[in-house]
């Protein structure tokens, strides 16, 4: 099952993962002097795919057919928090709340792959 929606699901996946993994790491630094927060970037990769594709989009809400199933998330400093006075730019809030949707986008892409699996057995069972 090596489908373009397969992968981006797949990466998808991945990227949430690696987004907690950043955000634990951001709030366990908290106190760090000089630490500068990371993030991951999966979803401007995604866009950036979809907008370089090579067929003609009939709909700005549609994928066109570049590489998003081979789309991965990177990890980059973020640049748009303030700094405190030793030079660390963790905010709890914004880690928090961070934190928060990057599981609710789990738990869908979780429901979406396990639909995806559903039919896929329903298929050879019938």
């Amino acid at each position: 099952m090596k489908s373009t929606n397969y992968n981006l699901l797949k990466n998808a996946l991945d990227a949430s993962s690696l987004r907690q993994r950043v955000i634990s790491g951001n709030l366990s630094n908290l106190n760090t002097p000089g630490y500068k927060v990371n993030k991951v970037e999966f979803e401007k990769h995604l866009k950036e795919a979809g907008e370089g594709a090579a067929l003609r989009k009939t709909d700005d809400r549609h994928f066109g057919a570049g590489n998003i199933g081979e789309v991965q998330g990177t990890v980059e400093k973020r640049q748009s928090t303030a700094y405190n006075e030793n030079g660390n730019n963790v905010d709890v809030d914004l880690e928090m709340t961070e934190m928060a949707a990057n599981e609710l986008y789990y738990s869908t892409l979780i429901s979406l792959l396990n639909s995806k699996y559903s039919k896929i057995n329903s298929a050879i069972n019938k």
